[in-house]
């Protein structure tokens, strides 16, 4: 797995697919496709379940929810599309909640993607914020963190052991034979998100890599001081856990609010490559709704 190298803004730029509101209906597979040929270097999905009418917690701070997560895709449906029209892309997930699927679904699903993919899977978790959302899956909101922690553990005897056994505090396994595992061995990097203080402990108690976030707004680019902050945080968990904070990657998502510009996002890419995240994928779903506009914007960042 690539390790913060100095490469170019190009070849390391990828891009949410397009998946919620109006890009729902878009043409998935021509997309992929087209992305790969133009030179993306990863395509993302992310997971919503439904956005309820009266949310008791609202989007990324705010009172509502965008009404573009109305309408989404399956985001492990979306990822086999995407690795069945592929050769090359990694394929991620910024994020999965952990914390609505049994161990074993989730597990057999992802090792799925990474076999047909010949391991081109990135799965990133989180823990999510919509009490709504938990309450559709049948999934207690409390104690997520350590609902995400246990799930963690599950996946990992399912992809690194064989026969495969877990006994938990929510889910247990009995002791069973899962001779299908990833092709990514010992198995898949393991990404999480989060901003929590807690979150960043986790990432670097345990995770292989990182998912930030940072927005694009007007006509100018920034890569926020924030990110080093976080990081600083992720680092000193990493050294108290004996691990080296040089093997934890990062990806940062690039959220691109409607009235940003093409040129303030390629400058927040050279941005966050010069303070030391090359590597960097950009949702477009506020400001392309068909698959030929999001495949505009992509064919003229990579081209910057």
């Amino acid at each position: 797995m690539r390790r913060n190298l100095p490469i170019s803004l190009s070849s390391v730029l990828g891009f949410a697919v397009p998946q919620f509101g109006e890009s729902a209906r878009a043409d998935l597979a021509r997309y992929a496709t087209t992305a790969e040929e133009l030179g993306a270097d990863s395509l993302w999905v992310g997971d919503r379940l439904l956005t309820p009418v009266q949310p008791s917690v609202g989007y990324a701070g705010r009172d509502t929810i965008p009404e573009r997560f109305r309408a989404g895709l399956d985001p492990f449906i979306a990822l086999a599309v995407v690795a069945a029209v592929t050769n090359r892309v990694r394929l991620g997930a910024s994020v999965f909640v952990a914390p609505w699927y049994a161990p074993v679904q989730l597990g057999r699903q992802l090792t799925a993607v990474d076999v047909v993919s010949g391991g081109r899977l990135l799965p990133g978790f989180g823990i999510g914020w919509s009490p709504e959302e938990y309450s559709a899956a049948g999934a207690p909101f409390r104690r997520r963190g350590a609902q995400l922690d246990e799930l963690l553990d599950a996946l990992e005897r399912l992809w690194t052991t064989n026969p495969v056994t877990h006994d938990g505090e929510r889910w247990s396994i009995p002791t069973s034979w899962v001779d299908l595992k990833p092709v990514q061995q010992p198995r898949p990097p393991i990404y999480l998100g989060g901003f929590t203080p807690a979150s960043l402990k986790r990432i670097g108690q345990r995770a292989d890599g990182w998912l930030p976030a940072v927005q694009v707004t007007g006509a100018r680019g920034r890569a926020p001081e924030f990110l080093a902050l976080q990081r600083r945080t992720i680092d000193d968990a990493a050294r108290t856990a004996g691990r080296d904070p040089s093997h934890i990657h990062t990806y940062v998502r690039i959220n691109v609010a409607e009235g940003a510009s093409i040129e303030a996002v390629a400058e927040t890419v050279r941005t966050l490559a010069t303070a030391g995240y090359p590597d960097a994928f950009v949702d477009l779903m506020y400001v392309a709704t068909d698959t030929d506009e999001h495949l505009r914007w992509a064919e003229r960042l990579l081209a910057t």
